[in-house]
């Protein structure tokens, strides 16, 4: 685990801005039927959008890798870009170029695409 806290220091508390108000935001857990456990793939997404166009945006991804991420490159293609299915999915296919899935895994990089898309698609429609 990354971590920079030492030992026997504790987080007590973890303040967070306010949203904008249009703003909405939804977390997606993708997991294997059976199981409760662990997220095969997880999007946590803010979406802020102003007469179509992408205003802000906050993307995370958990399940690919090691450690969740923020997807800095998908939220730099996206701002400013009218909210559609295709810029989601250029933006995901960009954050994601560089994955190099171990073998048992590989599914993983176009389930996190299609959930990606699937996640902004559902965002960008209860704004529109």
């Amino acid at each position: 685990v990354d971590t920079v806290l030492q030992p026997g220091e504790l987080i007590t508390a973890v303040e967070l801005p306010a949203m904008p108000a249009a703003a909405r935001s939804t977390y997606r857990k993708v997991r294997d039927r059976s199981s409760y456990a662990f997220a095969l793939v997880s999007v946590a997404a803010v979406l802020d959008v102003k007469d179509g166009q992408i205003a802000d945006i906050r993307l995370a991804l958990g399940g690919v890798a090691h450690k969740p991420w923020r997807a800095t490159r998908a939220e730099a293609l996206l701002r400013g870009r009218p909210a559609s299915a295709q810029a989601f999915r250029d933006a995901a296919i960009a954050e994601l170029a560089d994955a190099t899935p171990l073998s048992d895994n590989g599914f993983k990089v176009p389930l996190a695409t299609r959930t990606i898309v699937a996640v902004l698609g559902e965002l960008a429609g209860a704004v529109a």
